[in-house]
């Protein structure tokens, strides 16, 4: 379509958008749906919704079952799936999170990465209350007295972790704790979708530290807020875990995972 002097320049075209919709109600929805269902999830008719729905069949994005007749996200919309999860540099999308999360709070972030020898620092971003301890990129965290690295010891199999704290224990960087102790932590971690550490691995440091988990990616990302201790009174340290499940929640939904139990 030509453009004419005077029109919007973001002008479109109402009827993908409304296309759009059909394709969210399907994506959306619990698995195959009926045109029924189609149709009130998208905010039409049925005699509408069906439109688009052949529409879309006709250029992959929707499929029907010749058995049950329902429909369903069709083989070009995994395939743009896919190929939008592949070009995702994820820890990209989650560093895009980070500075939003320091402003919101005030305190430092950062984003670790599971490495060789356990929880690696891979972006740091100092907030506007001075801490006593300088992280460096690359900094290796422990697995027990880490907050970071409590949710790393949550999510990933024992056959990972286990070697990683003997090391920390034989290092003198962590305690060498009972089966039951880690048993707790990982507990606390599934019940809140947080870790929360104090005076653990440096004293008046108290940190709080969250999941992010990708469609394609095995293993988690882990986000977590350093705050000095003084400022982690219950209300304030409720705050600075209610914006840190917010910012994860935000990141697993952009990099079509799910986000931590809270």
């Amino acid at each position: 379509m030509v453009s004419r002097e005077g029109d919007d320049e973001r002008q479109g075209i109402q009827s993908v958008e409304i296309a759009m919709t059909v394709v969210e109600a399907l994506e959306k929805g619990p698995g195959p749906m009926s045109l029924k269902q189609v149709a009130e999830a998208s905010g039409m008719a049925s005699s509408k919704a069906h439109r688009y729905l052949v529409s879309l069949s006709r250029a992959g994005l929707v499929a029907q079952s010749p058995r049950s007749g329902r429909y369903e996200l069709g083989p070009a919309a995994r395939r743009l799936g896919i190929e939008a999860l592949r070009r995702m540099d994820d820890v990209e999308v989650v560093s895009d999170h980070l500075p939003g999360l320091r402003d919101r709070t005030g305190h430092s972030v950062n984003l670790t990465v599971w490495g060789d020898h356990g929880p690696v620092v891979v972006r740091w971003h100092y907030g506007a209350h001075a801490l006593p301890i300088t992280i460096r990129i690359g900094a290796v965290m422990p697995l027990a007295t880490s907050s970071a690295g409590r949710v790393f010891l949550t999510h990933l199999p024992t056959a990972i972790t286990e070697p990683v704290l003997r090391a920390d224990v034989a290092s003198g960087t962590s305690p060498d704790l009972s089966a039951d102790q880690i048993e707790r932590i990982k507990d606390e971690v599934r019940a809140t979708g947080v870790a929360v550490t104090a005076n653990a691995m440096i004293p008046g440091i108290t940190s709080v530290a969250s999941a992010v988990f990708t469609e394609l990616m095995p293993l988690p990302l882990v986000v977590a807020v350093a705050l000095p201790t003084r400022e982690s009174g219950s209300g304030l340290l409720q705050d600075v875990v209610s914006e840190l499940l917010d910012t994860t929640a935000a990141a697993c939904a952009e990099l079509g995972g799910r986000p931590s139990a809270a």
